[in-house]
């Protein structure tokens, strides 16, 4: 129940119809605008606003939704409901553009509408709004056969309807020659004017003829001009043309009316389909609009609850949204919270500080929702569903009130006391006035007792003391103050629960400018008491605006800050990032560099152990790695290729040293276990592990490598750990390591050239003896005998390699190498 009848003029929600329906671009959506109705039904008010909230992010989306061909035609369709009745040519251009409308329509949600990320399909209400539409295409065909895009009827739409129109297109040639022939006869014979051209009058072609020469011309007399000057004459040549013209036209008119029958006895099944399918597109329209007009006021879809609640969040009236937005000015939002322990709202406060606004604004956001408007509160509000909305707002306050009108209040209680429940929303503007004050009130606070036994919800507007503190003292009533700006003396329009708002009445005759022993004198009449409660509720209202701008400005710097320490963490985390890509590409950088420095190495090392400390070669080995260090410590890239030139040729092995051989005097003394030692050529020093004749086991770090027993020298002062050396150590410490992971005992140089296999195996014994593998495969296969002639030649040259021999028969016999390490 909506009470009173003129509910909708009080709340401004004639204002929120007007704009909706302003937005509507057909008189189909028009037509659901003035049958706005308000519904109790939670599924249906929760359909309508999730319909509009889809449609509202269509509009946000930016894609364009067709509106053309909205076209109203239900009352034509009910007319050709009876057989013999037809539609005209413009009618049935119309209903094809309707159709075509309802095809795009279909089209819309169809092409482009898949699943979303989580495989939703989009807009399911819109979906299931337009799920019976029918595009007719049968109906749709039957029109376009007779009718072209413009609506104009085809020549060919029947093979009569082309003769005659042929036909007539004969005879207005011939028409149209023989008039030539009279006119050009009568300029000649001076009859007829030198510009004078043919008309028509009545349907017939007739030539304007001075009226002192109209007996000169032979023919019929159509007409004359309103001056008397000019008739217009058919002539007796072209009478029998016309009227087969007419004839003509006759009967290409008839045929027109026998196709259009025939055209709409077959739309004549469908009426009910297509009247389904303008109320849908009325109804699209009609949604359309409603999502215009709440992305218009900034409304937002709040939680719709079955139970009666009002938790409302930033809500403002629209229509002062509206009005005060052309003023360049700000509407202030209300926060309002009603619900099972505080039920009715008592607002106090000055005079046009808002008292009735907020009043107003709980009212037409509640029947917004209700009806299916977007309601104009932020989308964290709680809106619940109200069988009643019972309103009195007093608008006429002035010093006229008497004893009728406040009747009227006192039959609008009554009403609200026998109807109010649970879920019932009252809004009671200025409760208690219109009659003695004093008695007044006591009414208001004994119906306010009432009302808050029977659980209604609500929100009263007063003035009256024992009103507010009633509500401080029951359950169920709270408190609410319209603040006022007591330095500048102006309302702030602000709402603010918990406590009772005065009327600064006092204050206020003050800025009018009332002598002050006036003042004093009205002060004196009401008591001390009541002034002191005045003065306690104004600087409650101080206190209170004092410590909301406290936490105003606590909430402010905790935003600011909060908004600082996201931006700190993600530039943490960028630095974190950027770091890590630095990092990684060292690593990459430092690998690479490492493994280019270990190939040489491994290979100075290796022509060491060949040329068994031949000095002269010795000296150029060691040279050539010094240059390599060089460009290293300069920042510059080796290149493979140079590496390739670099490495040396291979030295048939020479025998090393016999142990016994003199050793001069100045010799130094053996090389023990735990001595600090450099390969020779290099200046990363290591510890010396376990030395014999042939070999010696050095520890670099925690890499382990054997080497020949010549190719390392005791450290010496000039061999420092610099910091280059400590990284190179680090990563080929990590670059050995992954290899050695990745390394497999077997390596297969089946198809390779000899020097190929031969480079290949070179590095694949090299990881072998570095990370101490006892037997390893070498897979070359049989063939013309070749790879494995050349592959056994190079073996023995290996330092490290114990033996070698075939495989075993049925693991691949003499296709597969052993090789035995030491």
């Amino acid at each position: 129940m909506i009470y009173p009848a003129n509910f909708e003029a009080k709340i401004g929600f004639e204002a929120v119809r007007s704009e909706v329906e302003r937005h509507c671009v057909s008189t189909l959506g028009a037509a659901c605008v003035a049958e706005i109705r308000f519904s109790t039904d939670v599924r249906q008010v929760r359909q309508w606003l999730e319909e509009v909230n889809e449609f509202m992010d269509i509009v946000r989306s930016g894609r364009e939704f067709p509106l053309d061909g909205y076209y109203d035609l239900r009352s034509v369709l009910k007319q050709v409901a009876t057989p013999g009745t037809y539609l005209s040519t413009e009618r049935l251009h119309d209903l094809q553009r309707m159709l075509w409308a309802v095809g795009r329509v279909q089209r819309f949600f169809s092409v482009g509408g898949g699943n979303d990320e989580e495989g939703n399909r989009p807009y399911p209400r819109l979906r299931a709004l337009t799920q019976h539409l029918q595009a007719l295409p049968t109906v749709s065909a039957a029109i376009a056969a007779v009718l072209d895009k413009d609506g104009n009827m085809l020549d060919n739409a029947s093979p009569l309807l082309s003769e005659l129109r042929q036909r007539l297109a004969r005879a207005t040639t011939s028409v149209g020659g023989t008039l030539r022939h009279v006119i050009d006869q009568g300029r000649r014979d001076g009859v007829l004017d030198a510009d004078v051209q043919p008309t028509l009058r009545d349907g017939r072609l007739v030539i304007p003829v001075p009226s002192a020469g109209k007996r000169k011309l032979r023919g019929i007399v159509h007409d004359e001009s309103a001056s008397g000057k000019t008739v217009f004459i058919e002539p007796e040549a072209v009478v029998e043309a016309n009227n087969r013209i007419r004839e003509t036209e006759a009967q290409i008119a008839r045929e027109i009316i026998r196709i259009l029958v025939e055209v709409t006895n077959q739309v004549r099944p469908h009426l009910d389909d297509l009247q389904a399918a303008m109320d849908t597109l009325g109804s699209l329209d009609y949604v359309r609009a409603k999502a215009l007009f709440a992305l218009d006021v900034e409304a937002q879809m709040p939680h719709v609850d079955d139970s009666p609640v009002l938790e409302c969040y930033g809500a403002v009236h629209p229509t002062l949204l509206l009005a005060l937005r052309e003023q360049g000015r700000q509407v202030v939002p209300l926060d309002i919270t009603l619900d099972s322990q505080q039920r009715i709202l008592v607002v106090s406060g000055p005079n046009a500080g808002g008292k009735s606004v907020c009043l107003k604004t709980v009212g037409i956001v509640q029947y917004m929702m209700q009806c299916g408007i977007m309601p104009t509160v932020r989308d964290n509000s709680h809106l619940g569903i109200f069988e009643d909305i019972l309103m009195d707002i007093g608008d006429q306050q002035s010093i006229e009130n008497d004893l009728s009108t406040y009747s009227s209040h006192l039959q609008n209680m009554k009403l609200f006391l026998s109807r109010g429940g649970k879920r019932s929303l009252i809004l009671i503007d200025e409760m208690g006035s219109g009659t003695e004050p004093l008695m007044g009130g006591a009414i208001a606070q004994a119906i306010l007792e009432q009302l808050n036994q029977h659980q209604v919800m609500g929100v009263v507007t007063t003035h009256y003391q024992n009103l507010k503190q009633l509500a401080d003292e029951t359950d169920g009533l709270v408190n609410g103050a319209m603040l006022y700006d007591r330095q500048h003396l102006t309302p702030l329009f602000q709402l603010s629960m918990g406590y009772p708002g005065s009327s600064f009445a006092i204050e206020i005759a003050r800025q009018t400018g009332l002598p002050a022993h006036v003042i004093d004198k009205a002060s004196e009449i009401v008591g001390s008491d009541y002034v002191n409660i005045d003065k306690f509720l104004l600087d409650i209202v101080r206190d209170r605006r004092y410590w909301e701008n406290k936490r105003r400005d606590i909430r402010s710097k905790e935003k600011r800050l909060d908004s600082l320490v996201a931006d700190y963490e993600q530039r943490l985390g960028q630095i974190g990032s950027e770091y890590r890509q630095i990092v990684q590409q060292a690593k990459d950088e430092a690998h690479d560099i490492l493994q280019r420095s270990n190939a040489q190495i491994e290979h100075t090392i290796q022509d060491i152990r060949r040329t068994q400390a031949e000095k002269q070669r010795t000296k150029q080995v060691r040279q050539q790695l010094q240059e390599f260090k060089q460009r290293l410590e300069q920042g510059e890239v080796a290149d493979p290729q140079r590496l390739r030139q670099l490495q040396p040729r291979r030295q048939p092995r020479r025998k090393p040293a016999t142990a016994g051989t003199q050793q001069p005097a100045n010799t130094p003394p053996p090389l023990r276990q735990g001595d600090q030692v450099v390969l020779k050529g290099t200046n990363t020093v290591g510890t010396l592990i376990s030395i014999d004749e042939k070999y010696a086991l050095v520890a670099f770090g925690n890499i382990k490598t054997r080497v020949g027993a010549g190719d390392v020298q005791r450290a010496n002062r000039q061999h420092t750990r610099g910091q280059r050396a400590d990284v190179l150590s680090r990563a080929t410490s990590d670059a050995i390591r992954e290899r050695q992971l990745r390394f497999k005992p077997d390596i297969d140089v089946r198809g390779m050239r000899a020097d190929e296999a031969l480079q290949a195996i070179t590095y694949f014994l090299d990881d072998a003896i570095q990370f101490n593998a006892q037997r390893v495969r070498i897979l070359h296969g049989t063939g013309t005998g070749a790879l494995r002639q050349a592959i056994r030649q190079y073996l023995p040259t290996v330092a490290g390699v114990a033996r070698f021999h075939d495989e075993h028969v049925q693991m691949g016999g003499a296709g597969i190498t052993v090789v035995e390490l030491q």
